[in-house]
């Protein structure tokens, strides 16, 4: 197959993203973006079975070479996340977020650090069991980047789902932050296997990078977003505040990698910070109307693309079929580890704070990993550790978003009437 041009990529994207959801939304009648994951899955499935029945043929070969022209670590970490990201922190309600920013902030960074220990131990645990190979410190790296959940896929279901206020503003601040701490955190512990492997570990430099990273990150963020905030208040011309909206999200995000900050993290607080002061005083009612609009259309776009690339990347990444059994058990325990990372938080902040009926439950069913946890999967170097860690992350992320996902609701229904 001839090498497609970056607008050639792209236009298969959106016609594909466009094809399914119209189908998903005709016929499946699934929530938007785990409708394009269903279809994207099935899809993939059906030319694996015409490529095994009818090996002669080129479509699956056609496919697979389209596929492995999209940098899916790339496109994600490094394209949709920051636009993801902000969209998601414009739109969120501060003053109910700030209410129970104790419980966000514990689970965002507390509850990160015991699921990756959790999560770490136990896989390498499982893979001892199993008879496969795996040191503790990368059992350790695939719980740190499969522990925080996705703000994407969370955001996206809460779209669809009727919680409760106070519940919805915890599960919205958790996602948006603990995917900022997660990402720093796989940094953190990817940069201690690499060095257990070749120079030793050393742990003042890890304790440098985390910090430089995570508060270096907000404090970036803090900083532009509040230049981005005075420039909008000083002007009143929609056309103009949009694209300064835009080149916040893009100069900001490229500006905390050059600085090696956390670019997530960084993004989320200019956009709450945005998003919060903006309507008070620096944005008219008729530049909400076009910004708060555009940002909700770019969120869906994204999203949908990025949900269909998850599905469509089953055929691409072809995973050995001896760790299917250690990927299925993984489902259980990350499921174990979120329970009890979400569980001694709420519990230990109950008395300070009141929490909703059922919100353990709901935290715990409600935290859906995506398309970050495959990407940081992927961009780690290759070898065996590497294939065993995509087959998990892949049986996690598929059974968050489509099971967890698509019982969510009935669940929060049940619990909450």
């Amino acid at each position: 197959m001839t090498s497609l041009s970056l607008f050639d990529m792209i236009a298969v994207l959106l016609v594909l993203t466009a094809a399914f959801g119209w189908i998903n939304h005709v016929v499946l009648k699934l929530p938007q973006t785990i409708g394009l994951l269903v279809m994207a899955l099935l899809a993939s499935l059906v030319l694996i079975g015409v490529e095994l029945a009818f090996p002669q043929l080129a479509l699956y070969d056609d496919a697979v070479a389209l596929l492995q022209q999209v940098d899916f670590e790339s496109t994600v970490l490094d394209g949709m996340l920051a636009f993801l990201l902000f969209a998601g922190a414009l739109h969120v309600d501060f003053n109910a977020m700030r209410s129970r920013l104790g419980v966000i902030t514990v689970m965002a960074t507390a509850g990160v650090l015991m699921s990756t220990t959790l999560v770490g131990l136990g896989f390498w645990l499982l893979a001892g069991a199993f008879g496969i190979p795996m040191p503790l410190i990368w059992a350790m790296v695939f719980g740190a980047l499969i522990s925080p959940t996705d703000p994407v896929a969370v955001l996206s279901t809460l779209k669809q789902v009727k919680v409760p206020k106070p519940l919805e503003s915890v599960m919205t601040g958790e996602s948006l932050f603990n995917d900022g701490v997660g990402v720093v955190l796989f940094t953190v512990v990817l940069a201690a296997a690499s060095s257990v492997s070749s120079d030793g570990l050393d742990p003042v430099h890890i304790g440098e990078l985390f910090l430089l990273e995570a508060v270096g990150g907000g404090l970036l963020g803090l900083v532009t977003g509040y230049v981005a905030y005075r420039a909008m208040r000083a002007i009143d011309d929609y056309p103009v505040e949009v694209l300064i909206s835009l080149a916040l999200v893009t100069g900001l995000y490229a500006l905390a990698s050059k600085l090696h900050m956390s670019g997530p993290i960084a993004v989320v607080v200019a956009g709450l910070l945005v998003g919060h002061r903006g309507p008070v005083d620096a944005l008219s009612d008729v530049t909400q109307r076009f910004m708060f609009g555009f940002w909700t259309l770019i969120d869906e776009i994204l999203n949908s693309v990025l949900f269909l690339l998850i599905g469509l990347e089953v055929l691409v990444l072809r995973f050995d079929i001896s760790f299917i059994a250690l990927a299925l058990v993984t489902i259980p325990l990350a499921l174990a580890a979120r329970f009890i990372s979400v569980a001694l938080p709420v519990s230990l902040l109950r008395r300070r704070t009141s929490v909703t009926h059922g919100a353990i439950r709901v935290l715990t069913w409600g935290g859906l990993r995506g398309g970050i946890s495959v990407a940081l999967a992927l961009s780690l170097p290759e070898s065996d550790i590497k294939t065993i860690i995509l087959a998990a992350t892949y049986a996690v992320v598929v059974f968050t978003i489509i099971v967890q996902g698509l019982t969510l609701a009935p669940l929060v229904k049940r619990i909450i009437d």
